[in-house]
């Protein structure tokens, strides 16, 4: 079992509506997780490292005023469509929508203001705490009234994010966490020393504004062939990577199935992933820069966390022999990640 607490973190600027954001703190004997009202941020995440003490491995901020400014999404669950659409532009059912541009000629993450930038109303539930939120019809030019349940459930050394979804319009939806993690600790200044392995036999290869090209690719005799572990900092020395923002396909099914691995040999902290979604997002932390002042005075420079971002395939609205992003109404978007940590 584990204890669920609720407490005020902050309350919003007068200019974004001026609501309360709770902060819930998820706890077992081998977890404790912070998860906030705003945008469904997990705002701390601690666990045991081989000595049997406990450091937070996601990067965030103290205060509600960090997650209210230009941030990279840190903890954050972001949609209606994670990642990129091309252009911001789609066609459903004869009509196109198009979307706010945010990254580029692309839109990213939701657009101008995602799901990650908005109160939603939470409700404890046994061993968590779900969040609910109705997006209106057209809301960053997205089709239909969406309404979504986000919830985070921690048991002993696993914490479980699901998400649900309902339309009153075919929509495109891709919901996933961004959280950033550093299994050193947060505020560690990189992530070299990390072993990482995918459960991939292929990836897709992207433009140079991060669209997947339509390709298919095999990851076998490329760097993108992780599904054995290397230690991050050689493999991108090797491959002279300046580092991966990357959709890995998984194997095709439903079923809950092993997808990822990190480990960290000093600490022993290891983080298994585990997910039901047909893609995963491997990212770098390449934009981070060292501007952001983190928790406990911490700057977070390029390549000092990486996030494991199960979801659908990016731009899959627009390439129809992709997995679908399209929930039409009837329909129930309905997915799990588990997220086991532990030591090794």
């Amino acid at each position: 079992m584990a204890e669920v607490k609720r407490e005020v973190f902050g309350r919003m600027p007068p200019e974004e509506g001026g609501g309360e954001v709770e902060k819930f703190v998820l706890q077992s004997d081998s977890v404790r997780v912070e998860i906030l009202s705003l945008g469904c941020i997990i705002a701390a995440l601690e666990t045991k490292g081989r000595d049997g003490r406990f450091a937070d491995i996601v990067l965030g901020f103290d205060t509600l005023e960090g997650y209210t400014r230009k941030h990279p999404f840190f903890g954050a669950v972001v949609g209606r469509v994670a990642n990129r659409i091309a252009k911001g532009r789609f066609t459903v059912e004869g009509k196109e929508y198009q979307l706010f541009l945010n990254n580029g000629p692309n839109s990213l993450h939701g657009g101008a203001k995602g799901f990650d930038k908005v109160l939603w109303s939470p409700q404890v539930v046994p061993n968590g705490v779900c969040f609910f939120r109705l997006s209106p019809d057209g809301e960053e030019g997205y089709p239909g009234e969406l309404k979504v349940w986000v919830t985070y459930t921690l048991h002993g050394s696993e914490l479980a994010i699901n998400y649900r979804a309902q339309s009153s319009k075919t929509t495109p939806i891709n919901l996933t966490n961004h959280a950033y993690f550093n299994l050193a600790g947060q505020g560690s200044p990189d992530i070299y020393d990390h072993e990482i392995s995918i459960a991939a036999d292929s990836y897709l290869p992207v433009d140079d504004t991060k669209i997947p090209t339509g390709e298919v690719a095999a990851v076998q005799d490329t760097a993108f062939d992780l599904r054995q572990p290397v230690e991050l900092g050689k493999h991108l020395r090797k491959f002279h990577l300046d580092g991966f923002d990357h959709n890995f396909c998984l194997s095709p099914g439903r079923a809950r199935r092993l997808v990822a691995r990190a480990h960290h040999p000093p600490t022993g902290r290891t983080v298994e992933v585990h997910s039901t979604q047909p893609g995963l997002q491997f990212y770098t932390g390449n934009n981070l820069d060292g501007s952001l002042k983190g928790k406990g005075a911490a700057t977070y420079p390029k390549h000092s966390a990486f996030c494991l971002e199960t979801q659908h395939w990016p731009d899959a609205v627009n390439q129809p022999h992709f997995p679908s992003t399209l929930l039409a109404p009837g329909e129930e978007y309905d997915h799990t990640t588990w997220f086991c940590f532990g030591t090794a």
